[in-house]
């Protein structure tokens, strides 16, 4: 690694909202690093918080990481620990304002800068857009958003390094973005520390693969693993990745000593493959990285050499994550015991059905799955056993209207008494009804969005 040898390091502590809430600390504290990326968002975390903020307005972003950072604030400021996440959500301000709140009351008042990244919420603006000639046609049937334009609830661009650098060239310690993509959590931080320009496009293609490897948390350290699971060392205390990143793009993925799972060439490159479509053509905002040219390297004790990676110059597009309302759901399930469980719960299945039928209800979806049969593989499993010992029937349905969801619910529980016997576990009561949330990806300029971006950082 060029540049004297100099490392920065970004650890990853967190793979997804919901993700271990001790990773961070552990993070933190388990030895030396420069840099803490927390990836919350995916596109169905972004529905999901919409709906929060459709409920109070100051919802809408991971409050669990307020509540972490004010466990860890004192400790990151004093090892110089800068943090970067898109935690914020669809309301990066209101979580910037309650971790300013978590800084003072953590003690670190005077002592830390906050940033906030806003503008990559389009909501605001989505009908002078689309009146503007901005069709924002779904990426994958082509379908222009007017179709179901009063039905949506958010609309997001993914943004890129631009701001996160910004944020910290302003000082900051922590930074809150909403809809980042989340590879920028990592490869932001590197294009500050190096200087890397938007033409150095190998290098930010590094720090993209980089940020691949990061995003999903333990994945890559021996979580999740297909080969050898079984001989993961202490997953219960699964280190996550750490990447050691030298100024020419080249790193090392490793975890702190100690620290439960692996490193290996193979877990590495499980994650590599991870959501992976055309291996080289990875787009993002910065830059179109080729993972067709990594070179991986085990070098033993957890460590893994990754170099040779080559980039392509960005697109003239963002995307943007669009959520819009689209009906209603619910799901119920029975537990069948031996004997007969399959049999059983298919009957029981015929007999809602035929109920829900002579109802004259109607579902834009039906679908009915044996959980522990052929909940995973469907068709491929093949008829079950008989001597299958139990099956649980879950039985989901859609539809535009919520009164024919609202009936279905009441069908489930008759079944424990006027359906096949050996019904168990049925337990909390009917069936939750949820409004779907559907996920319309798109494109726009970048020029339409990015004068829009706003880097504001205030001491806490």
């Amino acid at each position: 690694m060029s540049d004297n040898g100099r490392v920065v390091r970004v650890a990853s502590g967190q793979g997804f909202w919901g993700d271990d809430l001790e990773a961070p600390v552990r993070q933190v504290e388990g030895g030396p690093i420069d840099y803490l990326m927390l990836d919350y968002l995916a596109e169905v975390t972004m529905s999901i918080m919409q709906k929060q903020r459709a409920r109070d307005p100051n919802a809408g972003y991971a409050r669990d990481f307020v509540s972490l950072m004010q466990r860890i604030f004192p400790a990151c400021i004093k090892q110089g620990v800068r943090v970067v996440t898109n935690a914020g959500g669809v309301n990066p301000r209101g979580c910037a304002e309650a971790l300013a709140e978590a800084g003072r009351t953590a003690g670190v008042a005077g002592r830390a800068k906050v940033g906030l990244v806003t503008g990559d919420d389009l909501m605001d603006r989505l009908d002078s857009l689309l009146g503007e000639g901005h069709e924002l046609r779904h990426m994958e049937t082509g379908a222009p958003l007017c179709e179901v334009r009063e039905r949506v609830q958010s609309a997001n661009a993914y943004i890129g390094a631009a701001p996160i650098v910004r944020a910290l060239e302003f000082g900051a310690d922590v930074i809150v973005t909403g809809r980042s993509t989340d590879t920028a959590l990592t490869y932001g931080p590197l294009m500050h520390e190096f200087g890397w320009a938007v033409d150095d496009v190998d290098q930010i293609a590094a720090g993209v693969v980089a940020g691949h490897i990061n995003e999903c948390g333990a994945q890559s350290t021996g979580g999740n693993c297909m080969i050898d699971w079984w001989q993961v060392p202490d997953l219960a205390a699964v280190g996550f990745p750490i990447v050691e990143v030298g100024a020419d793009g080249a790193f090392v993925v490793t975890k702190h000593h100690g620290s439960g799972g692996w490193v290996t060439r193979a877990s590495v490159t499980e994650q590599i493959l991870y959501e992976m479509g055309d291996p080289t053509t990875y787009i993002t905002p910065d830059v179109i990285a080729d993972f067709t040219s990594i070179q991986l390297d085990d070098q033993g004790d957890d460590r893994v050499r990754v170099h040779g990676i080559t980039g392509r110059a960005r697109t003239d597009f963002l995307k943007v994550s669009i959520a819009y309302s689209a009906g209603w759901k619910a799901t119920g399930t029975l537990t069948y015991s031996w004997p007969d469980a399959a049999a059983k719960a298919k009957a029981a299945d015929r007999v809602l059905r035929e109920r829900l039928d002579r109802l004259g209800l109607r579902f834009d979806e039906m679908r009915t799955e044996l959980v522990g049969w052929d909940s995973t593989h469907g068709a491929l499993a093949g008829e079950p056993p008989a001597d299958l010992p139990e099956v649980q029937l879950r039985v989901g349905v859609r539809a535009d209207e919520r009164a024919s969801v609202e009936r279905f619910t009441r069908e489930i529980a008759p079944l424990v008494l006027t359906g096949p016997p050996s019904v168990t576990g049925f337990a909390g009561g009917r069936p939750r009804v949820q409004e779907i949330m559907a996920y319309w990806p798109a494109l726009i300029e970048r020029s339409v969005v990015e004068p829009h971006l706003v880097v504001d950082v205030k001491e806490v």
